[in-house]
């Protein structure tokens, strides 16, 4: 079963304290987000991860504070979550590698809006997505949902990924088995 490690926006300005926008608890997955990446790539599975792009003026900053601003620290991801080789795809159409990791960036909360998702995911054509991030209602939650239109077997990691609204983490959960998703752990990966 070809598996891909799937790796929502864990950057520096929502996963610590001192982020732009900060997710609340975030902090606490970091553990968890690094047995992950150390496993993925112990393991030779992909690792895709996302990361928000934005520029100074970007036209979410209407709906949410700015951050992750296309070089700045913030922008980064963490470190525990980001292989030596690896390589970043924007949003202009391009070619992708054999890396470990690839880096899709993007300026909206769905990572589908990123051109170069689906061909990629076509490529790789994996059978099974292990996926964890951040912020469980709202990118963890579209790319949930992309993954699972893929026809794939997507796993969903409870205690890698963080909420804003535990209400509304409930119904992604309920939501997301309704269509076939599976809720598991990190332990459970990983052993």
């Amino acid at each position: 079963m070809k598996t891909i490690f799937f790796d929502v926006d864990t950057q520096l300005d929502f996963v610590f304290p001192a982020g732009a926008l900060a997710v609340p608890g975030a902090e606490n997955i970091v553990g968890n987000l690094e047995k992950l990446t150390r496993f993925a790539a112990t393991h030779s599975h992909q690792i895709i991860s996302t990361a928000d792009a934005h520029t100074e003026d970007d036209p979410e900053f209407k709906i949410w504070k700015p951050h992750c601003v296309a070089g700045t620290v913030g922008q980064q991801k963490c470190a525990v979550t980001l292989l030596p080789k690896h390589q970043t795809l924007t949003s202009q159409l391009q070619d992708f590698g054999s890396v470990p990791q690839i880096i899709v960036e993007k300026q909206m909360l769905d990572c589908f809006t990123n051109p170069n998702l689906s061909p990629l995911l076509k490529f790789l054509a994996a059978d099974r997505y292990v996926l964890y991030g951040v912020v469980s209602e709202y990118c963890v939650q579209c790319a949930a949902f992309g993954l699972l239109n893929t026809g794939a077997r997507v796993e969903l990691i409870s205690d890698a990924i963080q909420t804003l609204d535990p209400t509304a983490e409930k119904n992604l959960f309920q939501t997301f088995t309704a269509r076939g998703g599976i809720i598991t752990t990190t332990a459970n990966v990983i052993t």
